[in-house]
This record gives C-alpha cells, sequence and structure tokens, in this order.
C-alpha cells in the first residue's frame, strides 16, 4: 500500500524519493560510503565540478518571476515640480517698472536733473516719484509730469518630445512564460521602462550647466542636441554673474553663449530680470569653496524674500541634507517634520486624512533629498548643491502626458511593426516655465 514501508525498495523511495530510476538501486550502500553517492549542490562550482559525485541535471536552480530592481530610480525633481497643461507657446512679461529700474526694491537717489526723462530714470531723483504742485502743468519737466511707461517683453517654450522605444520578438513572449521565464514579458518590460522614462526625464531637470557648454578644462564638449531636452533648472536658476564666474573657472566654455546664456528666446544680460538669487561664495576657483553654515541658508532666503518670491521645496542631495542635519544637531537645533503631498500642482502640505510623507523641514520649507542632484565647483570635495524653487512660477508645461503605445504580432499587425514581435513607446511632450526668475534661488560651491 502507499505510504508503508514494507521493503527495502520501499525505505529508499521514502528516504531518497528517487526509486524507479536506472543505475539506482545500492541507495543505502551509496549513502554509507560504499558507493558514491548522489549529491546536489546550490552554487554553480560545484555543480560543474563531476568529481564530487554531483549531478547537475537533477537539480535546477529557481529564480521566480519577479524581478527586483537593483537600482534607484526616483524622480523626486520631476515629482515636487507643479505640472500644467501647455496652453500658449509663450507669455509676457513686465521687465522693468516705469521708472525706478528692475531691481528687486524700488531705486531713489538725490543727483538727477529736472529733465522728463529723468521721470522714467532706472534711478529716480527723490523729489520726483510723483509728488507735484497744485494746478501742475501737464508734460511740465518743473512740475514733475511727463509720460512715462513700463517695458514689456516676450519669452517663449518649444515643447520637448521625450520618447522611449523598446521591443520584444514573439518568441520572447512565448518562452518567457513557459520554464523558469519570468511569465508575462511585456507586463515588465513596461514596468521597467516607465521608471527609465521618469528617471530620464528627472536627470533632464538637473542637468549641470557644465553639460551645455563645457569648459576646455573638462573632458566633454558642448552637446549639440541637449536642448532637445526639458530645459534644465540649471539653466533656469542662474544669473550672469554666476555663469561669468563659471567661465573664469572653465567650468563652462562662453558665459555669453546661447547653450547657457540663451533661454525662453531671450539673453540674460547684467541685471537682467531673468537672473536668480544665485549664491557661490566670492569665486568658484577651488581655494573658494566654502563650508554650508545657517548664514549661508538663512541669506539665501532672506534674498529670496526680499526680492519677492516664496521658496516652496527646496532640492538637494543626501550629503547635502546630511550636512544640515549636522549643523542643527551640533546646536541643540533640530530640523521639524512636516507632512507633504506631491501632486500635479507641486508639493503641498497634507491636512487631515490625506496621504503623503514627512519629510525634514527648514524654516517650514520642505527639504527634498534628489540622488541625482550634482554639485558645482572645482573643488573635488564639494557636496550637492542647493535649489530653492517658488513652485507657484516654477512649472512643466505639459502639451501631453506620458502615453503608453505598443503595436505588432500581439494585436494581429505584425505588418505594422514589420517584425515578427512587438514594439512599444512611451512618450511625453512637455517643458519647464518660469514666469517669474529672481523668485528662485540657488546655492552652490559647498563643502
Amino acid at each position: 500500500m502507499s505510504g508503508y514501508i514494507n521493503t527495502i525498495a520501499d525505505l529508499e523511495a521514502q528516504t531518497y524519493g528517487m526509486t524507479g530510476h536506472t543505475g539506482i538501486n545500492n541507495q543505502l550502500l551509496k549513502a554509507a560510503g560504499g558507493l558514491s553517492g548522489l549529491h546536489a549542490g546550490h552554487d554553480a562550482a560545484s555543480q560543474s565540478n563531476p568529481t564530487t559525485g554531483i549531478n547537475g541535471n537533477l537539480y535546477n536552480q529557481i529564480y521566480g518571476q519577479k524581478v527586483w530592481s537593483m537600482l534607484n530610480r526616483e524622480c523626486n525633481a520631476l515629482s515636487v515640480i507643479s505640472k500644467r497643461p501647455y496652453t500658449s507657446s509663450g507669455w509676457r512679461v513686465l521687465s522693468d517698472r516705469p521708472a525706478g529700474g528692475s531691481g528687486n526694491s524700488l531705486s531713489i537717489g538725490v543727483t538727477g536733473d529736472t529733465s522728463l526723462t529723468n521721470l522714467g530714470a532706472s534711478t529716480l531723483r527723490a523729489d520726483l516719484i510723483g509728488g507735484v504742485p497744485e494746478n501742475a502743468g501737464l508734460n511740465t519737466a518743473n512740475d514733475g509730469l511727463g509720460p512715462i511707461a513700463p517695458t514689456y517683453t516676450t519669452l517663449f517654450t518649444s515643447p520637448k518630445i521625450v520618447a522611449h522605444q523598446f521591443d520584444f520578438s514573439e518568441l520572447a513572449m512565448e518562452m518567457a512564460a513557459i520554464d523558469d521565464g519570468i511569465g508575462d514579458i511585456r507586463a515588465q518590460l513596461r514596468e521597467d521602462m516607465g521608471k527609465h522614462h521618469a528617471e530620464v526625464q528627472n536627470a533632464m531637470l538637473v542637468m549641470p550647466l557644465e553639460n551645455y557648454d563645457a569648459g576646455s578644462a573638462v573632458a566633454t564638449t558642448a552637446v549639440a542636441n541637449i536642448d532637445r531636452n526639458y530645459t534644465s533648472l540649471y539653466k533656469v536658476i542662474t544669473s550672469t554673474t554666476e555663469l561669468a564666474a563659471m567661465e573664469t573657472a572653465n567650468l563652462v566654455g562662453d558665459a555669453d553663449g546661447t547653450a547657457t546664456s540663451h533661454i525662453y528666446g531671450s539673453n540674460r544680460d547684467s541685471g537682467s530680470f531673468l537672473d536668480s538669487q544665485v549664491s557661490f561664495g566670492a569665486s568658484y576657483a577651488s581655494s573658494a569653496a566654502r563650508q554650508l553654515t545657517l548664514t549661508v541658508l538663512n541669506d539665501m532666503i532672506r534674498d529670496l524674500r526680499v526680492a519677492g518670491g516664496s521658496p516652496k521645496v527646496i532640492l538637494t542631495g543626501y550629503d547635502t541634507m546630511q550636512t544640515i542635519s549636522d549643523l542643527l544637531q551640533a546646536q541643540e537645533r533640530f530640523m521639524d517634520r512636516k507632512e507633504i503631498v506631491p501632486t500635479v500642482n507641486g508639493v503641498r502640505g497634507a491636512k487631515g486624512m490625506e496621504v503623503g510623507f514627512r519629510v525634514s523641514t527648514y524654516y517650514d520649507i520642505p527639504l527634498i533629498p534628489v540622488a541625482a542632484m550634482p554639485s558645482t565647483g572645482v573643488n573635488s570635495s564639494c557636496i550637492s548643491d542647493m535649489l530653492f524653487l517658488d513652485t507657484d512660477h516654477l512649472w512643466l508645461s505639459v502639451m501631453k502626458p506620458t502615453q503608453y503605445f505598443e503595436d505588432g504580432i500581439s494585436n494581429g499587425n505584425p505588418f505594422g511593426v514589420g517584425t515578427l514581435g512587438n514594439k512599444a513607446l512611451y512618450r511625453t511632450i512637455a517643458e519647464v516655465g518660469c514666469s517669474y526668475f529672481k523668485g528662485q534661488g540657488k546655492i552652490t560651491n559647498l563643502l
């Protein structure tokens, strides 16, 4: 009867589970050392060594269907900025006041003549800013009246197409479903390629300026087609002063060139409305790299608020996060924690029972670590930069959100793709937009 041990054959079968195989009939003697035993090893080395009495044909390694990613493919920069529909190719901006310049505050002095041209000058006389005598004459310089007007300009963006294609044969799909395959190979590839599609877009957003126009001391040269990518946050958040310092340090080849200075159809000039708040120290020389201090952080937040900005999030690397934590805890201070929700409108605080995750904050501004965050500076010991984003005025303008396309033999159309298999594609059409550059900030050249 099945399950009972009546003979030595039954005992062998119960013990070794190998009865019935040709040439395997004295298993007890073999195990006792009278004959060579039959074993199966777990590592590849023992399976491939026939002198140990191991028969690899009787043992098969099973890997399982789940594919585990060994890579960090986070895309926080892409997650935290707001997403808006691409409704127009450009926008009009006010670049200069009617009088008093284009700085962060109205420029008023005590010098200047009383000509009508001075009424709209970049620096106003303290007594010619709008106070007029009774019954003042129109277009009368002595009465402080004359026509003035603000300066307007236009900026435009071109949508950028980001696409990644992949394919798989009919045979690969069938083989993956049998034996020790992963099952549905299409589902696995869709997942992995979708993550790659997002990861690459994140890399575009934090692309360093050095990659746009490398200096002669850098091994790489200018990349001709880099403008096909999204405009990097590093190109949005810069200034003429920083670009000149980078050229002096040979980080970029041409500070006034199209690759670095040109953005949204306009060039940055000295004191330009396109300039952001940038803190890089005295220069980008190796010796000018400075320690990250609370003063550096606080000065940036103050400068942004004076400029009319309101930073909603700080992007930086894990090394800089650790430095900030060490700074605060060494002085018996502690970073606060806040629960945030990344949405299509950027980072928002969670209310009530909304789902979010807790992050560190500094002055109530969330600190979001980005693994791909670069460091700007000649000194090899520099830590990751810090980007201060006012996401009310910085967004990803989306013309067509990410879509997945697939066609081929599984869809009954091998002629459409020209192969006995399937072709697939992820595609996104979007571009980075900014409506207030002075409200964005950046801290670089940190140790």
